[in-house]
């Protein structure tokens, strides 16, 4: 089993300890990228869109000052993906 396919299990268990830069690496894996900030800040709300998908989007809060994701948040993706 590769490194993303393992990431992608523990995606699919809804772990409590999941952090941006694997939720990122997962949305990755389904196609999404995620689209630059805009403006100065461009705050912490982040878009992931799939190009392949009518541009579908995925809007999701990135954590701080912890880099854990809210479960929450993976539940929701998880239901928009169909998985």
């Amino acid at each position: 089993m590769s490194k993303i396919e393992k990431l992608v299990q523990k995606f699919l268990g809804v772990p409590k300890d999941m952090t941006w830069e694997e939720f990122s690496k997962v949305l990755k894996y389904y196609g999404y990228i995620e689209l630059k900030k805009k403006g100065k800040t461009g705050g912490s709300r982040r878009k992931f869109i799939n190009r392949k998908k009518n541009n579908d989007v995925i809007i999701a809060h990135k954590p701080h000052p912890e880099n854990v994701v809210k479960r929450y948040i993976i539940e929701q993706v998880i239901e928009k993906l169909g998985l």
